[in-house]
């Protein structure tokens, strides 16, 4: 092969090349142009013919390929390779003790190794004459150390008895340790199957034998034209998420969603195999990406970065050296910042930054600075997810001092206001005469005033970056600041990397969003904050009758909008659709707001003792400027002292309700109103409220993938109206496909003003949906074809038109759910409930084969093929709907024609439903003994309490589990929405004998029961 691209090279690449201007060592090229070669022809390819010219390829790159056909030569393999990094030869006495209880401990799994490799890659061993030696699996500092080769095809063992073994695509050893994997589909296949493959490898074959393919840390999966890559722990969520793994990890949203396409420095995805394996491949840049830009967090997720943000961070480091070779330091040529849109990732990458630039020999401290104190918490918890106490916080200017003055402190996250008052306090300070990376968070805000002016003269030897979604431009600098720091670059230096928002969304590492203007008063649309008509117009905004219309527009539409009838795992939780943020111009406005909702919900209530009402908080306090004249969201800090009374009395009988809803005990004090921040995000995060009143809390710097809903009733422009739509846009799972926002003032002009500035000229048609009427007309034309191909009551016989139906099917769900969140749409027009319940019957059935087929010895029917289950369970019924056909048939009398109907209606509705069809015969055994003349859902819950209770009890007896303890753990699971199968509770349930049982019987035993008890979860938990 031959290309032309920027990079360093690898001894026996077949490549030309163009030197860097900075530096030689680049991670992402900085410009790739493949040229014409066999392996990109336009010829038919086949899956074994990819997986030749892959490896082809990597052996052209100075990879050494191995043929490996049992685990014996594996573990033969990883022993000579260790001796060889660590110049020492192992006895073989050695080596079986390293082995076993080491590297291949019987109880470790896939964190502990993760761990391992991440952090404790040098391990010790205890020689055989008594000395300590340090045993290297990875060679950090000295990357070209470390040995690569491929295998490929390798077989794994029979698994408990397992008909078949399992062959895996490519794997790539390091030091003999399989740490890549590469999964290939052959050419037009969804690379989503090989995530699937993957994924069923984990449940399969990947911890069997010694467990050495639990080593994998990056998985790679391509089909040729399409190759993306990801962390373990994305992988291993998924496992959790999709089958509850047995191997007891917590359950959780993460799946295909998460993985990354590599790119050029200039965000180009670099998507074809050859292309990917020529770039992403190199030996320096995998062993790169393996050594220094993977980030093994506190959750014990392992996070592997995209390549603009390893871009970024290289940028920066190259501009730390050679700023300092040129002398540059304490001026803006020492600098620079860099400007990647919200919601990229930007904590990750400055994480990475600041971690890294303090092993660059020379260098102190590095301060990071934010400019809220609210944003000083929430980056505090983003630095200590990567790394618990990588990082310190500065409580007050006395703390900061200390830590400051502390050589063992590397890495100070501090807000500007006391960076700020440090300086101001302590003139002519050590401190400032050292070596100082000074980073600052969105840098869009504050930096720009005396405050920065006073910290930039103090520091003598100083390098100062920025990171900002939104930067300063001249185009919506104002006019209110020092013409020589009105930009973000005047202030901070050249712009080194960008990752625009029309970036983000193309790659989905971002949801594009969805805007509704709701009219609901004539006014002009913004106003200047000078002219006392402004004042009046806001006035007439907030009289009642509008406040009416606004609060019952969301409590009629929040379902809909927040998709708050979908379930699905957070966590170890599971909760129902997503939560929302409600932007109000004023303290005033959003005291209003908050009665108007708690009055029309006891309304609604009373009216309705059925109706599930909304949890609803507020939280805001002082900020000198409520409307800023830059389009900047207001400072709104933790200061409660300086509100009015009323508005503080409002906002502590506000917390009181909050209280009594969550049983804290928070208040308006200064630790009392910060504690309730703090508690306050968290349950945003964990979807323990649904909706949050606020003036200009949480529109920035706020991070919550649960939340896909902004509703405002607050003029926004420019940055200000980016870094709040941007709050609804994370990434989740495969039902959120979009961030909503709905607006009650005349927006789109500013919307459409502020994604050109941010984006391009283009960007309001990648980050902005297209209009309902072109969903329909799509969504339509599908359900003809689908009619005309698979007409209903026709059985589908055949592999290839099963594939066809679930194929098209999944377009169709796919569309209904971003159909779903618009005010127009009103339901299936084209497609009968009764008709759109049979066609998910057929769907789930040909699933239930799949499934069945899969876990048989055959190779599945339909290997090609990926299911929608997210989006059949997001319409599914539920069994309020099934009681209320039973009613509806009462009502009706007990007829035998009556009867006929209504069961073949609570079929078709069973059927249809991923949840209900296991509880199929619970449904038909009640339905048998209900009585016309009683209410049927208290029949119901008293039947559900009888059968629940009697199997437990068999549970209990058949596996001879401790009653108590047992009723005890299943009350945690169903109150927690998740079976434990970590820790010490599921083993104080199982029989005292067990634990003292050998060749493995009591992990069989835990296996087993924690099946059955899963089982047992998954049939009563959705009818609680």
């Amino acid at each position: 092969m031959s290309a032309v691209f920027e990079d360093l090279g690898t001894p026996g690449s077949r490549t030309k090349f163009e030197p860097l201007s900075v530096s030689d060592a680049n991670t992402v090229v900085s410009r790739y142009v493949p040229e014409a070669s066999e392996l990109m022809s336009t010829s038919y390819q086949s899956e074994a013919m990819l997986e030749a010219a892959f490896i082809k390829q990597l052996t052209d790159q100075a990879y050494e390929k191995l043929t490996i056909t049992s685990e014996n030569d594996l573990v033969a393999n990883l022993r000579l390779q260790l001796e060889i990094l660590n110049h020492f030869k192992f006895s073989d006495a050695e080596w079986e003790t390293f082995f076993h209880e080491t590297i291949a401990s019987a109880s470790d799994g896939i964190v502990e190794k993760t761990r391992r490799i991440q952090e404790d890659y040098i391990q010790l061993l205890k020689c055989d004459d008594g000395s300590i030696k340090n045993i290297y699996l990875l060679d950090k500092e000295h990357i070209h150390n470390n040995s690569l080769q491929i295998v490929n095809q390798y077989e794994s063992d029979e698994v408990n008895g397992a008909a078949r073994s399992t062959r895996y695509d490519v794997t790539i050893l390091v030091n003999g340790l399989p740490m890549v994997h590469i999964e290939l589909k052959r050419r037009g296949v969804d690379i989503r199957e090989a995530f699937h493959q993957i994924r069923r490898y984990q449940r399969d074959s990947f911890w069997s034998g010694s467990g050495l393919f639990e080593y994998v840390q990056v998985f790679v999966i391509s089909n040729g034209t399409f190759t993306k890559y990801y962390s373990n722990t994305t992988r291993y969520s998924s496992i959790s998420d999709q089958t509850k793994s047995r191997r007891g990890k917590k359950t959780t949203s993460n799946s295909f969603e998460f993985t990354s396409w590599w790119a050029d420095i200039d965000n180009e995805p670099i998507t074809d195999l050859v292309a990917f394996t020529a770039t992403f491949f190199t030996k320096r840049t995998l062993l790169s990406i393996l050594t220094r830009y993977c980030v093994f967090d506190v959750d014990s997720k392992l996070l592997v970065m995209r390549p603009y943000q390893i871009a970024a961070t290289e940028l920066i480091l190259q501009r730390i050296q050679t700023s300092t070779n040129q002398k540059q330091l304490g001026t803006t040529e020492a600098g620079g910042y860099i400007w990647h849109t919200t919601g990229s990732g930007k904590t990750l990458t400055s994480y990475k930054t600041a971690q890294l630039a303090t092993r660059i020999p020379g260098v102190n401290k590095v301060v990071f600075v934010v400019d809220r104190k609210d944003l000083d918490y929430q980056t505090m918890c983003e630095y200590n997810r990567f790394e618990k106490g990588a990082v310190d916080g500065t409580i007050n200017t006395a703390e900061l001092k200390r830590r400051l003055e502390d050589s063992n402190s590397k890495i100070i996250v501090t807000t500007i206001q006391k960076l700020s008052n440090f300086v101001r306090q302590n003139k002519g300070h050590a401190v400032y005469t050292g070596h100082v990376v000074l980073i600052f968070d969105e840098c869009h805000r504050s930096q720009f005033g005396e405050m920065h002016d006073a910290i930039k003269k103090a520091f003598k030897s100083y390098h100062l970056f920025g990171f900002t979604g939104t930067p300063i431009f001249a185009e919506n600098a104002g006019s209110s600041r020092n013409p020589r720091m009105r930009t973000t670059e005047q202030v901070f230096g050249n712009r080194l990397h960008t990752y625009t928002i029309v970036d983000a969304i193309r790659d989905k590492n971002v949801l594009p969003l969805r805007v509704d203007y709701v009219n609901t008063v004539k006014a002009p649309d913004v106003l200047p904050a000078t002219q006392v008509s402004a004042i009046d117009t806001e006035k007439a905004l907030l009289a009642p009758e509008r406040i009416a219309k606004i609060t019952d527009y969301i409590l009629d539409n929040y379902d809909r909008k927040t998709k708050r009838n979908t379930s699905y795992n957070l966590g170890d939780k599971r909760v129902s659709g997503f939560n929302s943020i409600f932007a109000t111009a004023s303290i005033p406005a959003s005291m209003l707001y908050y009665k108007a909702f708690k009055d029309e919900q006891t309304k609604r209530q009373e009216a309705d003792p059925s109706y599930r009402p909304l949890s609803v908080a507020i939280i805001f306090s002082y900020a000198a400027n409520e409307e800023e004249p830059d389009a900047l969201i207001g400072e709104e800090g933790m200061d409660t002292e300086s509100l009015d009374s009323s508005s503080r009395d409002f906002l502590d009988a506000a917390i009181e309700d909050y209280n009594a809803a969550f049983k804290t005990s928070w208040n308006t004090t200064s630790d009392g109103f910060q504690g309730y921040y703090k508690d306050l995000s968290d349950r945003m995060k964990k979807r323990q409220v649904d909706l949050v009143i606020v003036v200009n809390m949480f529109l920035t710097g706020f991070d919550a993938t649960t939340l896909n809903t902004l509703w405002l009733d607050k003029n926004l422009r420019s940055h200000g109206l980016l870094q709040a739509y941007s709050r609804t846009n994370r990434i989740l799972n495969s039902v959120k496909t979009y961030g909503n926002i709905v607006t009650f003032r005349n927006l789109e002009q500013a919307t459409n003003d502020a994604m050109a500035l941010f984006g391009n000229k283009d960007a309001h048609s990648v980050v902005i949906l297209k209009p309902y009427s072109e969903y329909l007309t799509e969504f339509k034309r599908l359900i003809a074809e689908l009619d005309a191909r698979y007409p209903l009551g026709k059985t589908i016989v055949g592999e290839s038109a099963k594939k066809g139906f679930v194929t098209q099917f999944g377009q169709i769900l796919r569309l209904r759910n971003i159909l779903t969140a618009f005010d127009e749409f009103t339901g299936d027009t084209t497609l009968t409930d009764r008709a759109f319940q049979d066609r998910r019957s057929v769907y789930l059935d040909i699933y239930a084969e799949f499934r069945t087929t899969e876990d048989s010895d055959k190779e599945s029917i339909i290997e090609d093929v990926v299911f929608e289950i997210e989006l059949v369970k997001q319409v599914e019924v539920n069994v309020d709907y099934i009681l209320s056909l039973i009613e509806n048939w009462k009502q009706g009398g007990r007829s035998a024609d009556k009867e006929i109907e209504a069961r073949r209606d609570i079929k078709r509705a069973i059927d249809s439903s991923p949840s209900l069809r296991n509880k199929g015969d619970l449904i038909a055994d009640f339905l048998a003994a209900v009585s016309i003349g009683s209410d049927v859902r208290q029949q119901w819950r008293d039947f559900l309490h009888v059968r629940q209770e009697d199997e437990l009890s068999k549970i209990i007896a058949d596996e001879n589990l401790m009653e108590e303890q047992t009723r005890k753990f299943m009350e945690d699971a169903f109150q927690n929405g998740v079976i434990q199968e970590t820790g010490v509770a599921i083993t104080q349930i199982l029989p005292p004998a067990s634990k003292f049982s050998r060749n493995g019987s009591h992990a069989a035993k835990k296996r087993v029961v924690l099946e059955r008890l899963q089982t047992f979860f998954d049939r009563y938990f959705d009818l609680r």
